[in-house]
């Protein structure tokens, strides 16, 4: 394994002292009552392994939120388990439902750690490609009806989508809903970025809740984005409870459990997220804004981010047909960091001039990277 194209990013931006546009680390406080209430938790000494599946006070914190949300009805008990991030969600859930020489679809581009997963249980990852649409993405239902095969076990749907900030419409999960249940497929659902939605015409639908697919489908999110707590490493998996019994029985010989007095916080914080949230969206959608609209004053094309934390954008504007080439060239030139989208593809024919910068960070470091990009041009 080299380099990757993160670690060598993240080293020019040290090295150069660039604005780091490049990973999803954000620069926003969390919320001051969660603090306290690690803090609390950690001093009264809630120190030790919690309960391997969660504590139950956030499993039934998780259950309540499904349903008040998405009216989805999970049974706190065997229907509910806490894991150490999206992260370990993930690969214990593909490690719990894939054979070696299964097949798992994902939407191209991809979380990285999807395709590692993947090659973790033995499977091959089978990319389809979303489709360029204008300024957006969209599914190509023909072409994920033709990547299943005899092979296929598993399909994995993030929604909320990174690094695009796709939401997939109701329409394309009622295509990708069909072709699950006619194809007997289980369905694994990255929603990390549930209440990360921004524009008005677009809102975020589980795919479990549509008919016939609460019971072929295990919905994964996590604090880290809803709470700007990144670095707590709290995620859990809904689903049948079979299917989340599977997911355990991986996830005991991965991490076991973690994060006791991070699970006691959030599980008082979820409860009314709600707020929270509302706030954290309208700060985002400015920072959406202020970035998208930067870097068309610096001369690129930037597509339409309808939720998450990054925004992609055409570098071809600049002469460059190469974007890990201009992601290389971009902190000297000026004074910004971001990533190359071809590092989330695992398609041949990837557009290679889309490059992801983000924004959750702080209002200054947005303004002083759009203005050096703008004097750059």
């Amino acid at each position: 394994m080299g380099t990757s194209i993160f670690t060598e990013m993240t080293e020019l931006a040290r090295r150069t002292g660039a604005v780091n546009l490049g990973q999803g680390v954000p620069e926003l406080s969390s919320p001051p009552e969660l603090l306290k209430g690690v803090a609390d938790a950690v001093l009264s000494g809630a120190n030790q392994y919690p309960p391997a599946v969660g504590f139950p006070a956030l499993r039934e914190a998780v259950a309540a939120h499904q349903l008040r949300r998405y009216g989805l009805d999970y049974q706190p008990v065997g229907e509910v388990l806490v894991t150490t991030g999206a992260t370990e969600a993930l690969a214990a859930s593909l490690l719990a439902l894939c054979d070696p020489g299964d097949e798992v679809i994902a939407f191209d581009p991809c979380y990285d750690a999807y395709a590692a997963d993947a090659r973790l249980a033995g499977a091959r990852l089978v990319a389809v490609p979303l489709v360029l649409d204008g300024d957006g993405f969209a599914l190509d239902a023909d072409a994920l009806r033709a990547a299943v095969s005899a092979r296929t076990r598993v399909l994995l749907l993030n929604t909320p989508h990174n690094p695009t900030g796709k939401v997939f419409t109701a329409e394309e999960l009622a295509a990708i809903a069909d072709i699950a249940q006619e194809h007997s497929l289980t369905v694994i659902t990255d929603e990390v970025y549930e209440h990360l939605v921004y524009n008005d015409g677009a809102r975020h639908l589980p795919l479990a809740a549509l008919p016939g697919m609460r019971e072929r489908t295990l919905v994964i999110s996590s604090a880290g984005k809803t709470f700007n707590t990144t670095g707590w490493k709290v995620g859990w998996v809904c689903g049948p409870a079979p299917l989340v019994a599977a997911v355990g029985a991986a996830k005991q010989f991965l991490t076991y459990a973690s994060g006791t007095p991070y699970q006691e916080a959030l599980a008082r914080a979820l409860n009314s997220v709600e707020g929270w949230a509302a706030e954290l969206r309208g700060t985002l959608r400015r920072n959406r804004d202020l970035l998208s609209d930067g870097l068309a004053q610096a001369g690129l094309h930037p597509f339409r981010a309808d939720a998450g934390y990054f925004v992609q954008a055409d570098v071809r504007p600049w002469g460059y047909e190469d974007g890990v080439q201009f992601c290389r060239d971009l902190p000297e030139r000026a004074g910004v960091v971001a990533i190359p989208t071809s590092a989330f593809y695992l398609s041949a024919d990837a557009p290679g001039w889309l490059v992801r910068f983000s924004f959750c960070k702080r209002e200054e470091s947005l303004r002083t990277a759009v203005d050096q990009m703008i004097s750059a041009r």
